[in-house]
């Protein structure tokens, strides 16, 4: 076995135990020390109790200490962004969605490079967790990893199954294009009405102006069904001069807001928050609607019915032209900050949080509402793919796994985040549906402020 410094555990090979039991790694003599780590509270309790067990057996194995501080999701955003401004950091941010904190960061040379650590398992790490993780500084003039990723999630379909059953339909009958699936859900919407549930709408369409990831998911995966996945690519670069990716910007613009204005979207999706579709949805106020992770289903799993019988998770259809739709995807993990105390401790803990046991055990114990960044693990262990003990999670991790995938543009070019955060694609439904812009002007708008927040990002 070979020994990492600052005990530091052993490089473990990617295979799964037979048992699944990880093996005790050898550590090396070193004075024990200890990091302070701030944590993204979880979705489900389950989350926070399997994140509490891989610090301890971190811990049991290494003889370091992890100072542990778990937070909700906006306080931690807040809480790092103010902590990279002023200088005083943890050791270790260990994030869900940390392309909305890392581009800007990485660019301002924030972020401590930990190349080191992913090579450990950059082998075996899918090209979209490895996109996901690499980001542009602006002093080194160089792409490097900033993220440690352990953990990636995309957006599914969910559907209430059993409203369309009631509807006098069958999910085995949705067309397989992009348009066509989201229209298949629409006359649902006045049978349902007819028996009775006369505020049900059939779309969960969040074409919001308020955010903040929900509304720009959707319009990136609109997007990309129309052929406009190339906006922004790998170099960095912004196309909205491409009149292929405009067409399909306008296509997606025009079908979103006309579902809005023939009313089979709630009125109030226009301010919906993150959260504000998932509580509609438990409320069965639509049908279906695309939205990140499980955290939709597993919200509600303590209610047997609704969780085995009458929820349903399904895949994203073909792009409009028939060809393959990849999943937008996103990774999670840990990063450091320039300025920790303790980065050696940091890696240590994270080269031990990738190591395909480990991940696999914690995500496992997470309820899976997190997918591996690792796809052999999927493929070694049965209970990822197993649809007989969840019927949720086998077609969520062919999406996000197994299917084709696409990394969220964030990584290619921090400008991408201040677009994100000024809801530039919510504005643009709003410019089409209170404002009567044509969705070709809304969209025009929207392309010229994105090249003005692009103009001030210069890849050297």
């Amino acid at each position: 076995m070979q020994l990492m410094s600052r005990r530091s555990v052993i490089r473990e090979s990617l295979g799964l135990a037979a048992t699944g039991v990880l093996a005790c790694p050898h550590i090396a003599e070193a004075a024990p020390t200890t990091a302070t780590v701030w944590q993204v509270q979880g979705f489900v309790p389950e989350e926070d109790a399997a994140f509490r067990k891989t610090v301890a057996d971190y811990e049991l194995a290494s003889g370091n200490k992890i100072d542990l501080s778990v937070m909700p999701f906006m306080a931690l955003n807040q809480k790092a962004i103010s902590a990279l401004t002023s200088g005083e950091v943890p050791d270790l941010i260990f994030h869900d969605a940390p392309a909305t904190i890392l581009p800007q960061n990485a660019w301002d040379n924030r972020l401590v490079d930990v190349s080191d650590v992913v090579e450990v398992q950059r082998s075996n790490l899918s090209e979209t967790a490895l996109l996901n993780s690499t980001f542009y500084n602006s002093a080194t003039k160089q792409r490097s990893f900033y993220l440690v990723p352990v953990k990636q999630a995309c957006e599914p379909f969910h559907i209430w199954g059993d409203l369309v059953a009631k509807a006098g339909f069958k999910l085995s009958d949705a067309p397989k294009t992009w348009d066509a699936f989201w229209d298949f859900f629409k006359p649902m919407q006045k049978e349902l009405r007819a028996k009775g549930m006369r505020k049900l709408y059939a779309l969960g369409m969040q074409i919001t102006t308020v955010g903040p990831n929900d509304g720009n998911g959707l319009f990136a995966h609109f997007l990309i069904a129309n052929g406009g996945q190339n906006i922004v690519t790998r170099d960095g670069k912004l196309h909205t001069d491409d009149l292929q990716v405009r067409e399909a910007a306008i296509k997606a613009v025009t079908y979103m807001t006309n579902a809005y204005k023939e009313e089979y979207v709630p009125p109030e999706a226009l301010t919906w928050n993150d959260a504000d579709d998932n509580n509609a949805y438990h409320e069965k106020l639509f049908v279906m609607d695309l939205d990140g992770t499980l955290s939709t289903e597993l919200a509600m799993i303590t209610n047997k019915k609704a969780y085995y019988e009458e929820m349903r998770v399904m895949g994203l259809p073909n792009r409009n032209d028939g060809s393959p739709m990849p999943a937008v995807q996103g990774a999670g993990g840990g990063f450091i900050p320039k300025g920790a105390k303790n980065v050696e401790t940091a890696k240590d803990f994270m080269r031990y949080f990738m190591q395909p046991q480990v991940m696999n055990e914690n995500l496992k114990n997470g309820l899976g509402r997190w997918v591996p960044v690792i796809p052999q693990i999927v493929k070694d262990d049965p209970w990822w793919l197993d649809a007989r003990n969840d019927p949720h999670r086998s077609p969520y991790v062919h999406e996000a796994v197994l299917g084709p995938t696409f990394p969220a543009y964030n990584g290619f070019n921090p400008a991408w985040g201040q677009v994100n955060a000024e809801q530039l694609w919510g504005v643009a439904h709003a410019d089409v549906i209170k404002n009567g812009m044509t969705p070709a002007d809304a969209v025009d708008k929207a392309f010229r402020r994105t090249e003005a927040i692009f103009a001030k990002f210069t890849f050297g």
